[in-house]
């Protein structure tokens, strides 16, 4: 029997992706890893290269708009945490994911809007010198949650 209180899942994508190489080298990442879905906001996903395991097929793919319209169809029972370097972020170390969240990264030049980060439960950040890939940035994500889930730190 399943329990589904202990079960979870998570999602990721950009908002206002700038390339479409980004989207592809994360979308492959996200499905190495495990993620449930992926998605877009604003700037829509163009086939290209680097999505070599063609995940969009093999996983939900959904598009919004606009951040409204990503913000109001949220799974249900979801964390929405922004990916953003701001003060007002955990760094990655010190951070316990949730059992069912969904990581939205922004693009390099411009991070998220103002108004995802206002609109985020969490917001998370890692230490580097310089600012990262967008999609080096959510594979780093996605491999301290999955690391802290292996060793029972993650999820709440």
């Amino acid at each position: 029997m399943i329990d589904t209180l202990e079960q979870g899942f998570f999602g990721i994508g950009i908002q206002n992706g700038k390339t479409p190489e980004n989207l592809g080298v994360l979308w492959r990442s996200a499905q190495n890893m495990g993620a449930s879905f992926i998605f877009t906001v604003g700037k829509r996903y163009a086939k290209q290269a680097c999505d070599t395991h063609k995940a969009t097929g093999a996983m939900p793919y959904f598009h919004y708009d606009n951040f409204d319209d990503f913000y109001a169809h949220l799974p249900k029972g979801a964390v929405l945490v922004g990916v953003e370097l701001d003060d007002k972020a955990v760094n990655l170390e010190e951070f316990k994911h949730p059992r069912r969240c969904v990581y939205l990264l922004g693009a390099e030049d411009n991070g998220l809007t103002k108004t995802a980060i206002e609109k985020s439960h969490h917001l998370v950040k890692f230490d580097t010198r310089l600012s990262v890939n967008v999609s080096v940035a959510g594979s780093i994500i996605m491999y301290d949650r999955n690391l802290k889930a292996k060793f029972g730190q993650t999820m709440y």
